[in-house]
């Protein structure tokens, strides 16, 4: 029997969000409309329907009642937002159970930052850093759409999501009289969540520049394991350096216009999911460039600015000794730079991830293809995935779906040879 939906206040009806079929994750009882919707890192901001109130009420889908006041599509399913507190009801029906979340702002000496907390506080820490003007929600949220992912990051980790300064969703502008702060101040501010939260040896998984702000975290101070997607780690070069510098003075004189979208949606995907001149922009980059609309150019500004003034990591990555995964899309601005890492770090203690046909983010490109990788990586902890989960036959995690490639036995428990996967669609 197809679940019952009560109508919004505008007379629109939800009942098409749920379609009676035999499910096992999100995924499979949620229409493709929907998900890719979810998947866009601008649904969770563009498309919110205040005053619904929805109730399910079908046993065979193992879901409770629940109400919204404002239903928002963010990483692990629809949030009930009340002020700045946020609460997730994980709606996949076998798996996952429901939890709480909570935005923490944080004031350290470099300022105050936002930090999103989902999970058992119990359970060892995970601390996310996204990319420039990116926050967890549209860089993370890919990914963490995955059921498998979800259910694996989830019962094994509490996940810390961390923004930039004023990237967070509703940021007000950074005043001007802030001085733009370095890298070693970012640094420092993440050092400070850390303690604030009174956290252990963590876990860290950053994207790009994110990933050069937790790399450099973890030469400094305790981590147990990097997770790094497309990561600098030298400083910019002149090309860098000289598209940054453009870039910057744009948004600072025009905010966030058409040249400056272009150049960090060039910076994230890949061409294959980019528009040109006979096709138009894919789901996830029209959803992204209407997210940077919303974005405090000044903010933005300010992050970039830091970013630029980097400095080369090579010498520091030889005290790095942490387990470390390194996942890079072979179109992204940053694959060589990548490599340049995984050939520096000790090879005992990393492993190299090249994703075919796509750019930085791929953890919102080809979220997939980092699920098996990942798995077999957090085995070298003694870390799994809850063995209640189902498989479902597209899964990538099926165990008839493993690479014979990641099973050679190696000092990470499980080591990751150097290879390039591509997950069919």
């Amino acid at each position: 029997m197809a679940p019952a939906c009560a109508s919004s206040s505008d007379g629109c009806r939800w009942s098409h969000l749920f379609e009676p079929v035999g499910i096992h994750h999100v995924a499979d009882f949620l229409p493709t409309s929907v998900i890719e919707g979810c998947r866009s890192p601008a649904y969770l901001a563009s498309r919110r329907m205040r005053d619904l109130q929805m109730t399910v009420g079908s046993s065979s889908y193992g879901l409770k009642d629940f109400r919204l006041r404002e239903k928002i599509c963010f990483p692990f399913g629809i949030y009930d937002v009340v002020d700045e507190s946020i609460s997730v009801y994980h709606i996949a029906a076998n798996n996952l159970s429901i939890s709480s979340s909570q935005e923490h702002h944080v004031l350290t000496s470099n300022g105050p930052i936002s930090v999103a907390v989902y999970g058992d506080l119990e359970k060892p820490a995970l601390l996310t850093y996204p990319d420039i003007a990116l926050n967890h929600m549209s860089c993370f949220q890919g990914l963490f759409f995955c059921p498998e992912a979800a259910s694996l990051l989830l019962h094994n980790f509490c996940i810390y999501h961390i923004s930039p300064p004023g990237h967070e969703l509703g940021a007000a502008p950074i005043s001007s009289d802030e001085p733009v702060l370095s890298v070693d101040q970012l640094v420092d501010q993440v050092a400070e969540v850390v303690n604030f939260f009174g956290l252990g040896s963590v876990m860290c998984f950053g994207v790009t520049a994110g990933a050069y702000i937790l790399t450099l975290f973890a030469v400094k101070d305790r981590v147990m394991g990097l997770i790094l997607v497309s990561p600098l780690c030298k400083a910019p070069s002149w090309s860098e350096w000289l598209y940054s510098k453009i870039v910057s003075n744009l948004l600072y004189f025009y905010g966030m216009c058409g040249l400056v979208k272009d150049y960090l949606l060039q910076r994230y995907f890949s061409k294959e999911v980019r528009g040109n001149s006979q096709l138009p922009d894919s789901d996830i980059v029209q959803a992204c460039r209407s997210l940077l609309d919303e974005k405090q150019s000044a903010n933005v500004w300010r992050f970039l600015r830091s970013v630029n003034g980097r400095y080369d990591l090579t010498e520091a990555l030889k005290k790095l000794h942490c387990r470390t995964l390194i996942f890079v899309g072979e179109d992204s601005p940053f694959h060589s730079e990548a490599i340049h890492m995984a050939s520096k770090l000790d090879k005992r203690f990393c492993a190299l991830v090249e994703v075919q046909a796509c750019g930085s983010v791929v953890t919102e490109e080809q979220p997939h293809a980092m699920l098996i990788p990942m798995e077999y990586f957090l085995m070298g902890y003694g870390l799994c995935r809850p063995s209640q989960l189902s498989y479902s036959p597209r899964s990538p995690l099926s165990p008839l779906c493993i690479s014979p490639e990641l099973l050679s036995p190696e000092s990470m428990g499980v080591k990751l040879k150097p290879i390039k996967t591509r997950v069919s669609p």
